[in-house]
């Protein structure tokens, strides 16, 4: 990465007193999150009947909502504790968006699996009373950790930033922020012991917190593998879930990036290097991932037995999933191979445009594999109501998942305000660092 002048005041303006377009935007997230909110004190009152679950589809939008929100805390959780083990220069501008993206997509994805729950007045039991031998159980465990390892990563990564805050004359602010700053801070100095724990803390953290999320998210893969349902029973879910979870990870990041670059004017900082980088990326992710999809298709055809095939018969029947099938495909594999794979079509517009549409290929995927499966039954269902087979999405999934989006970018939106989204300590270590720090010395060094 380039040497550029990077300091505290170049983020000053965009910390300071927000502007009514600022204020015009939460207000809407708000409205938004708290129309979630009503939906889902709806669906306390009346039940899960103002949802489209019912005794075949037990699950909806809700699962594939957690298990595309967890993906994506998966692949920030990554690409942030890796740019740190690695001291990889060009990657520090990004790290901050990476762990906010970590952070707000556990905070918004772990309740959407509660949601399919149908006492909601029950859920303290999960946690009082789990029973040890469940994968849900352990499932909460493993999440519930990486949040809070996340949580306290991010922190220590703003630790530095906030004393440069605490310590800006020019900063104008209220004087309650200046104090946030100042107790945030920790009374750090900038002397050599204090950078040096901090580092080491920065280390152990992202060394702990990279088997965590990939436990975390094979733990959720193993709660569809290891029934015996056509489309989930599968030996290779666990690694699949994490290659697709990094690969809409990554393709959500690079809209973040142009957003901010966009609207903070972050040009000199975010580059076109940054979107060549991970539009190389995301082409790699993407043949790893038609590998996987392939596979797991083909093996499912190959099983010849009557369950698999009418699962199958849905992916190609245009009026059930084939609509969603060739969107998948077509969105997930053939267009970015042909627009990220050739120079003349990659342009940061081009690269930004291309992820929106992997992420939104990549949930369409989640969707596919919860409810065709669940529609899908071992034994013929005869003389039965359409709706009680088949799953449509009510207005209050539509509801809460909405809800779940605003909340995250709400989240973004309070954080950038609250301390620069460029680690302006990071990329000061980054370009005075002349070799890669070591971080287990062998014995002769």
């Amino acid at each position: 990465m380039n040497t550029i002048d990077i300091s505290i005041k170049n983020f000053a303006n965009s910390l300071e007193k927000p502007s009514n377009r600022w204020y015009a935007m939460v207000f809407l997230l708000a409205i938004v999150a708290l129309f979630g909110m009503y939906a889902l004190v709806r669906q306390f009152l009346d039940g899960q009947i103002i949802t489209g679950m019912r005794d075949n589809a037990v699950w909806g939008i809700y699962t594939a909502n957690f298990v595309f929100f967890m993906g994506l805390s998966y692949a920030g959780a990554l690409i942030s504790c890796a740019g740190q083990l690695l001291r990889i220069k060009w990657i520090k501008p990004l790290m901050r968006m990476a762990e906010l993206l970590t952070v707000s997509s556990l905070i918004v994805g772990a309740p959407f699996i509660l949601f399919c729950l149908g006492r909601l007045d029950r859920i303290h039991f999960l946690f009082l009373h789990g029973r040890i031998q469940s994968p849900i159980t352990w499932d909460v465990i493993a999440i519930s950790t990486d949040l809070v390892f996340c949580i306290a990563f991010l922190y220590f990564t703003h630790i530095r930033d906030f004393a440069k805050l605490r310590d800006y004359p020019d900063l104008k602010v209220a004087n309650w922020r200046k104090k946030m700053y100042k107790i945030l801070a920790l009374g750090y100095k900038g002397t050599d012991e204090q950078k040096k724990y901090l580092h080491q803390a920065h280390d152990i953290m992202a060394a702990i917190i990279i088997p965590t999320a990939i436990i975390a998210y094979s733990l959720l893969s193993l709660l569809f593998s290891m029934s015996l349902r056509p489309g989930w029973h599968s030996t290779i879910f666990s690694p699949y879930f994490v290659v697709t979870a990094g690969y809409s990870g990554l393709a959500l990041l690079v809209v973040i990036m142009w957003i901010y670059r966009k609207n903070r004017k972050l040009e000199a900082y975010i580059t076109n290097l940054h979107f060549n980088y991970l539009a190389f990326g995301l082409v790699l992710l993407s043949f790893i991932y038609a590998y996987f999809t392939f596979s797991e298709y083909l093996t499912d055809w190959y099983n010849q037995t009557k369950t698999f095939n009418m699962l199958l018969d849905k992916f190609f029947d245009f009026n059930q999933y084939a609509g969603l099938s060739v969107f998948h495909i077509v969105f997930a594999f053939i267009v970015p191979v042909i627009v990220l794979g050739f120079p003349w079509l990659r342009t940061i517009n081009n690269v930004t445009l291309v992820s929106l549409f992997i992420v939104i290929a990549l949930w369409v995927k989640r969707y596919l594999i919860v409810v065709p499966t669940l529609e899908t039954p071992y034994i013929p269902i005869q003389d039965v109501r359409s709706d009680f087979v088949h799953y449509s999405v009510s207005w209050v999934e539509w509801a809460l998942s909405f809800s779940g989006i605003a909340v995250m970018i709400l989240i973004f939106t309070v954080a950038s305000k609250i301390a620069p989204i460029i680690p302006v300590s990071e990329v000061e270590d980054a370009q005075n660092l002349e070799k890669p720090m070591i971080l287990f010395k062998t014995k002769g060094d």
